[in-house]
């Protein structure tokens, strides 16, 4: 169970809400509302009110290494710090590239020969190669033609499934939160949260 209490900024807030191991939580709301805020907060990137829970523990009580690595962020622009693909991996042979359509050969391209849409998979890849228990996805088919996100939406769902993870997926497509939405969360434009 991950669940946020009250949970606000000066951006958004106050926000409370419970996914379930094995469920998908969309966010939903006009730009500026505080979706991507949202995800930093819970990850602990921004100072922010209220309590965040994950399966009993309490943000606070752990480390913030160990936080960010149960729970796991993939922003809309993922940073690239190293130049081959492979490098951003722990184990680059443990990768299952193909379950996104890549051949093995991907870990040795260079980063600036990646698409958006490479980048925004393979930074899917290198989120869940830390095994988190929550994924925190700020709309990661974007940049994706209607093949790619389908591969990433099965992706998620057999992850969560197989872990007993669960996620928190950002979305302004209607068809895609039907698709992948146990709950939804929709935030209105002053960034105050209620369930839908």
């Amino acid at each position: 169970m991950f669940k946020a209490i009250d949970l606000q900024t000066a951006l958004f807030g106050p926000v409370s809400f419970e996914v379930a191991a094995g469920e998908c939580l969309v966010l939903r709301g006009p730009s500026g509302s505080g979706k991507s805020q949202l995800l930093r907060a819970l990850v602990d990137l921004d100072p922010s009110e209220g309590e965040v829970w994950l399966e009993g523990v309490e943000r606070r009580a752990m480390p913030v290494t160990a936080w960010r690595r149960a729970v796991g962020l993939l922003p809309a622009e993922a940073a690239w710090w190293y130049e081959t693909v492979g490098e951003h991996f722990p184990d680059p042979q443990a990768v299952d590239v193909a379950a996104l359509g890549f051949e093995g050969a991907v870990m040795d391209w260079e980063v600036p020969r990646l698409s958006s849409g490479e980048r925004q998979r393979l930074a899917l890849l290198r989120v869940l190669a830390n095994r988190p228990r929550v994924l925190l996805l700020d709309e990661p088919t974007a940049n994706l033609d209607d093949d790619n996100a389908a591969r990433v939406e099965t992706l998620v769902r057999e992850y969560l499934k197989a872990h007993d993870a669960c996620a928190l997926w950002v979305s302004h497509d209607p068809a895609e939160v039907r698709r992948m939405a146990d709950q939804v969360l929709a935030l209105d434009a002053r960034g105050e949260g209620q369930a839908a």
